[in-house]
């Protein structure tokens, strides 16, 4: 799991989620995401956010906890796409989450927070 870093000295191009209106949190260098795979950021408060960067370079946050479970586990779900939406199905019972809007694909009643992404 990532916790809050403080920038380097070095030119490096990082990332950043919003975990609430108005505050921003570096988490990572972007170069450490693995296209198509996940990474848990601890947020300030004590909750988790799953940070993933598909294949094509788009970034994306979501809250770790699976909702079906309760488990923090998102981070370590596959990432995929369904009629064009990037989504992450959950290692678990593997109910698929849309990383844009963090709407469940199998269950329209269920969702997950979703967090905007930077890079500066």
């Amino acid at each position: 799991m990532t916790t809050l870093t403080e920038p380097s000295a070095r030119s490096t191009t990082m990332l950043e989620l919003s975990p609430s209106p108005d505050a921003w949190m570096t988490v990572c260098e972007e170069a450490r995401l693995t296209p198509g795979r996940g990474m848990a950021a601890l947020l300030p408060d004590g909750r988790q956010a799953a940070v993933f960067r598909d294949r094509a370079g788009r970034t994306y946050a979501i809250d770790n906890r699976d909702p079906f479970t309760g488990a923090q586990v998102l981070a370590r779900g596959l990432v995929g796409s369904a009629d064009g939406r990037p989504f992450v199905a959950s290692p678990l019972l593997k109910q698929r989450f849309d990383l844009e809007t963090g709407r469940c694909l199998d269950d329209d009643e269920v969702a997950v927070a979703v967090y905007p992404v930077r890079t500066v």
